[in-house]
């Protein structure tokens, strides 16, 4: 039997523009907690590495002069708590699919590739998510930063879903908007799909990729590359 190509693909910022749902997450925590808010273009380049980090890497920014309050763990996890609770409820309101996403998601089926969510996002928001903005379906498995015991950018975060897959690694493309993603895939030694806008403070030529894209329309023309 010939040997399934396999794609792996980030979940904020790559199939699905979050960040109007997560700001809004963001912003009642940090009122609640006595904090500023931030706009929603802040919170694209907080994404990424989980809730907990977007959490403390916006305090962080916010609040040195409150360093002993910043280093309180306690106050961080129930401030991450409060965040996924409320996110839970309201995760659909605005968020919307990245350009060219589904119809390029009805192409790799077509095509009987194999597809996988490798997300930071907590594992059953992920799929929540999936599920309402109605493209779950699609993918065979989907991982979020507490599936395993390790997340993006860990590599393994990669390879343990392509090994799930009964996948090949030289036959597996990654695509993502962060230098989470790129890392992972970097380290894992797997092609890596950038698109330019990303969830991220960095530019894109500080991040690694081999083909770097807008959005999904016509996507399908460099992953036939690679089948």
């Amino acid at each position: 039997m010939k040997q399934k190509f396999t794609i792996l693909f980030d979940l904020d910022g790559t199939l699905v523009d979050t960040a109007p749902d997560l700001m809004l997450a963001h912003n009642y925590v940090m009122k609640k907690f006595g904090y500023p808010t931030k706009s929603t273009e802040d919170i694209r380049s907080l994404v990424g590495q989980g809730a907990g980090a977007l959490i403390g890497r916006s305090i962080w920014g916010q609040a040195k002069k409150e360093f002993s309050r910043v280093k309180d763990e306690n106050i961080k996890d129930e401030m991450t708590k409060e965040f996924i609770n409320f996110y839970g409820k309201n995760i659909l309101n605005k968020s919307t699919l990245i350009n060219g996403v589904k119809k390029f998601l009805i192409w790799c089926k077509k095509e009987n590739i194999s597809m996988a969510v490798c997300t930071n996002k907590t594992e059953h928001l992920a799929v929540d998510l999936l599920k309402k903005i109605e493209i779950y379906n699609f993918f065979e498995y989907v991982a979020g930063h507490n599936t395993f015991e390790y997340c993006k950018p860990d590599p393994r975060h990669l390879t343990s879903i392509i090994e799930i897959l009964d996948g090949d690694i030289n036959k597996s493309l990654m695509i993502g908007d962060s230098e989470s993603d790129a890392n992972a895939a970097k380290n894992a030694g797997i092609p890596m799909i950038l698109l330019q806008d990303g969830y991220t403070e960095k530019n894109v030529n500080q991040i690694y990729h081999n083909h770097l894209v807008k959005d999904f329309v016509n996507i399908e023309k460099i992953v036939l590359k690679y089948l």
